[in-house]
């Protein structure tokens, strides 16, 4: 388990470099060009013309409706958006150059991107786009009687693409966070599949081999696809872990086996939008989008600031969790204009919200915070995230954040202080020097044990404050400033490569938490 540990957190350093909007759209390109490589040699159905026509329609619909909504919304244009909508439904709509089906693919395609603006609540979409554009495509054929139009084909459903899909969706998900719901999903819909595959076989009095079977259900399936281009979509996710396995278990439900009413079955696509609903129900509340107002910020160290907002209604949100905040600019690098925060206000602050963020970085983003005055209005996508303390008040905790790592701790800390809780916590703080230890008055109040780990010995420290002097920052030298570590349930909060190195020591923990973060 250590050694999964330190490599995870080192694959989510590495996937960290790029926003999930830059790495969908690099890992869908990818996809594009070797199915036209494969293509030529028949390896997979559709012919490279059908593809060329299929992207370069798609790719047309998808921007201009993009570009009518946000012009309609006043939103500002995300590109990423609409190439990554129709690079989607270009695996999800079968390719052709037939005029009567280039009509259907745009009716898909036009239908997605607006969904975006009318199936929406609080300025964010509810449904995946591409999922809800190839339903609607189903519908229309189906009532329509025009089966000219076509239907979702997921051809991506093959073996020559299973390889790169996999390899390709296995970087998304860990960008996206959701690498449990997503096996739960693949779980439960190859096992639904296999039986009702099976089943149909046995109905007709047939029999089917494993091997046939493993190539049907498990090669040649859409699942892979659905489950790392549509399913993780952290937009249309529940904030919680919990919810999420929900949702993965009644979409792999579906997806496994679709849904007949009447003369119309409804495919994998269905699956998401139904699953999509379910995880609005959850995140009613805390997914909407709001706007902050800017109310100025504090220098807390040389290189850490706090910003405070108010924010423009109310919002739940539990100690530990983290907001999507979004700085629209132009010329916007590989990350994009959103970040993830955690939040440092506890929710008894509340309309006030406060964040803190580290300057140096030269990020187009970094830079178009620091330039925003008092007064302006930032948009909030909503509240995510299981970096919570345990229910169980009794169960002892070791905190152990690394420098910025600080803020969801500070919540926590400052929520326990107002709701006059007590729990026993062992907090270890690792930071680049002794200036710029960040909210040392909010740990000082809480009055728990705190070891500093620093270049330098900082000065004035408070009597239950220890520096960790010539104790080296592994697993061996966390295990010396916190040995009952096996009793506690261990939180922290730092970068992967941190995270990594203390993996021997994490792992005696009673439980662990962690809260990575690459950097912005």
């Amino acid at each position: 388990m250590t050694a999964v540990t330190a490599a995870w957190n080192r694959l989510l350093a590495f996937v960290g470099r790029y926003s999930m909007y830059r790495l969908v759209l690099i890992a869908l390109g990818l996809l594009t060009v070797i199915s036209l490589i494969l293509s030529l040699f028949d390896a997979v159905t559709p012919s490279p013309l059908a593809i060329i026509v299929t992207f370069v329609v798609l790719n047309v619909v998808c921007v201009l409706v993009d570009l009518v909504g946000q012009r309609l919304t006043g939103r500002a244009w995300r590109y990423e958006s609409s190439l990554i909508t129709a690079g989607i439904l270009l695996f999800v709509l079968y390719p052709t150059v037939e005029p009567m089906g280039l009509v259907g693919i745009a009716i898909a395609g036009a239908v997605a991107s607006a969904s975006k603006y009318v199936i929406a609540w609080r300025g964010r979409h509810i449904v995946n786009p591409a999922a809800f554009g190839a339903t609607a495509l189903s519908v229309i054929t189906a009532l329509s009687g025009a089966y000219a139009l076509g239907a979702a084909g997921w051809w991506v459903g093959t073996p020559g693409l299973a390889a790169p899909v996999i390899l390709l969706g296995f970087f998304v998900v860990v960008r996206a966070d959701k690498l449990g719901p997503v096996l739960l999903f693949l779980v439960i819909a190859l096992v639904v599949a296999a039986v009702r595959v099976s089943l149909a076989f046995a109905g007709v009095g047939q029999a089917i081999d494993a091997g046939q079977l493993l190539t049907t259900v498990l090669w040649s399936s859409p699942f892979f696809f659905l489950a790392a281009f549509m399913f993780s979509e952290p937009l249309t996710q529940p904030p919680r872990r919990w919810q999420q396995y929900i949702v993965a278990v009644v979409v792999g439900v579906l997806a496994g086996a679709p849904l007949t009413v009447g003369t119309l079955t409804f495919g994998p696509e269905a699956a998401v939008v139904v699953g999509n609903l379910v995880a609005f129900a959850f995140a009613y509340a805390t997914r909407a989008s709001l706007k902050l107002t800017f109310l100025g910020r504090e220098q807390l160290t040389p290189s850490v600031e706090e910003l405070s907002f108010r924010a423009s209604r109310m919002l739940h949100f539990d100690a530990g969790q983290y907001l999507e905040l979004e700085v629209p600019h132009a010329h916007a690098d590989s990350r994009g204009t959103r970040r993830e925060f955690s939040i440092v206000s506890a929710p008894e602050e509340l309309p006030v919200v406060k964040v803190a963020m580290r300057r140096g970085s030269q990020s187009s983003y970094k830079k178009a915070l620091a330039a925003i005055e008092p007064g302006a209005e930032l948009s909030v996508t909503g509240v995510w995230g299981d970096f919570v303390l345990p229910a169980k008040t009794s169960v002892p905790v070791l905190m152990v954040a690394a420098g910025i790592g600080v803020t969801p701790f500070v919540s926590q800390l400052r929520h326990l202080r107002r709701e006059g809780g007590a729990r026993d916590v062992v907090f270890v703080y690792v930071a680049s020097g002794a200036e710029e230890l960040a909210f040392r008055q909010d740990l000082e109040d809480a009055g728990i044990p705190v070891i500093v780990f620093t270049r330098d010995e900082p000065t004035d420290l408070p009597a239950h404050w220890t520096w960790a002097k010539g104790v080296r920052l592994d697993a061996d030298g966390l295990v010396q400033v916190v040995p009952d570590i096996a009793s506690r349930h261990a939180y922290i909060s730092g970068p992967p490569g941190l995270i990594a190195d203390l993996a021997p020591a994490l792992e005696k923990a009673h439980g662990l938490t962690t809260d990575a973060f690459s950097g912005y």
